[in-house]
């Protein structure tokens, strides 16, 4: 399964767990408006007595409307899920696509290129938190090879010097004299 998708069923899974909270803090409004004492609401709901007092509080002070959730916490992305896809899109097309001299993507270009189609300026930071967590891509580093690299030299190398050099010297040579050598005593 991948990142991006784990990351979708964790904010559906937190989405169906503020509902269900939502339906607790409304079955609370209900009793209290019968005359329910804040233990015995905070026991049939199988909450703390803090807790049961807070949302008393505030269905005092505003009714079932002072009870409602707030929504998702935390600071609101920049770049909302629904231009996810386009951003991924454009990635995958590629910079020379885009009109970069070469077809390395850094975070500089991405950032450029967010912006361009969402009007969102990121920090190099941010445009990682972006691609790692919410895209679930990872570094790719394009492999490394001289320019000066002849492929036809190195085929013929490996074809023909390195098996010369792999099977070593020629046993019919004379070997060398030396007094340390017992071949040659």
């Amino acid at each position: 399964m991948s990142t991006n998708r784990r990351k979708q069923q964790a904010r559906q899974r937190a989405a169906r767990e503020r509902a269900a909270r939502q339906a607790r803090r409304e079955r609370a409004a209900e009793l209290f408006a019968q005359g329910r004492s804040q233990a015995e609401v905070a026991r049939e709901l199988d909450v703390s007595r803090q807790s049961a007092s807070r949302w008393h509080a505030g269905w005092q002070a505003s009714g079932a409307p002072g009870l409602r959730t707030r929504g998702p916490t935390g600071r609101r992305p920049k770049v909302a899920d629904d231009q996810l896809v386009g951003i991924e899109q454009a990635l995958l097309e590629g910079a020379l696509a885009h009109g970069f001299a070469t077809d390395v993507w850094t975070l500089d270009r991405i950032a450029m290129v967010i912006q361009s189609l969402t009007g969102v300026g990121l920090s190099n930071p941010s445009v990682w938190r972006l691609l790692r967590g919410r895209l679930g891509w990872s570094v790719q580093r394009p492999a490394r090879q001289a320019k000066e690299r002849d492929q036809e030299a190195i085929q013929h190398w490996v074809a023909h010097e390195w098996p010369r050099i792999k099977k070593g010297q020629p046993q019919n040579r004379p070997g060398l004299s030396s007094s340390t050598n017992p071949a040659s005593r």
